[in-house]
């Protein structure tokens, strides 16, 4: 293994594998096809889908009801319990979605322990540790929380990692330099190519297991499509559109999930988010 800073900088990218998320485990789920371009809040007042870039732009729907823009809207029987099962589907993926960013967070953080560990000799680092707990807090925060925001996830959920990444890529290059001034490259050569087999095998195992869980979580995604897809209701003479299906899938862990719903015009979401955080 032959240690150059800029691979080392690149290291994090390598081990964030494509999820629901929004785009998929990297915080995106581009695998199961569908996706949505709303922000996303599931909480004790409904599915709210907020900021769509076209009408309606607030959408809110709780119990089999359905507020589009303000404005409560009338619909059939069969669609008030399409409606629920969404409402449903959105629970359960808010929180699977929060466990796997958590496990992306981690298995990222775990590579970067690995380097440094290569490079300096030492398995442990304060400020790798504090920014790890940092990282979590922010999901804790966002997902944890109930709400999948379009633009802190997917593309904003790597830039994080990458800028956390960058800061350890610079205090890493100093202890570099400092072996190389000292003698001790030689060591530090050693201990890479040491690691650098384990490393490999552990974090494509860990990839290929996060990446089957987002799987799993495909039929969940599908079968509430197909809930939305068949729904009877109609937004200024034409379907309902909340969810697209496509290359990419953005539920909540792809790089675009929405949810944003009013049910009337002074109806705020509540701060009691109902999706746990782990």
């Amino acid at each position: 293994m032959h240690l150059r800073l800029p691979a080392l900088a690149l290291l994090p990218a390598l081990f964030i594998p494509p999820v629901l998320a929004a785009e998929g485990p990297d915080l995106r789920s581009d695998q199961c096809g569908i996706h949505t371009d709303y922000d996303v809040l599931v909480d004790s007042g409904g599915i709210w889908l907020r900021h769509g870039p076209q009408a309606p732009h607030e959408v809110v729907f709780h119990d089999g009801e359905l507020s589009l823009d303000g404005r409560m809207v009338t619909v059939s029987t069969a669609d008030a319990a399409r409606l629920r099962q969404m409402e449903a589907g959105a629970r359960q993926l808010m929180p699977a979605a929060t466990a796997l960013a958590h496990e992306v967070s981690g298995a990222t953080f775990d590579a970067l322990d690995a380097a440094f560990e290569a490079i300096t000799g030492k398995s442990r680092n304060r400020q790798m540790r504090a920014m790890r707990g940092e990282m979590q807090d922010w999901i804790d925060d966002s997902l944890g929380r109930g709400y999948w925001e379009q633009e802190a996830f997917g593309d904003g959920f790597d830039a994080h990692i990458d800028q956390m990444a960058e800061t350890m890529a610079a205090s890493m290059t100093r202890s570099v330099l400092w072996q190389v001034f000292t003698g001790r490259a030689g060591a530090m050569e050693r201990r890479a190519d040491r690691l650098d087999a384990e490393v490999d095998r552990r974090m494509e195992a860990r990839s290929q297991q996060l990446e089957a869980r987002a799987m799993a979580l495909c039929p969940l995604v599908q079968s509430l499509a197909a809930a939305h897809d068949a729904l009877e209701v109609r937004y200024q003479g034409q379907p309902l559109r909340l969810l697209e299906r496509g290359e990419s899938v953005r539920v909540e862990h792809g790089s675009g999930s929405g949810l944003h719903v009013s049910a009337g015009p002074d109806e705020q979401p509540r701060g009691n988010a109902v999706a746990p955080s782990r």
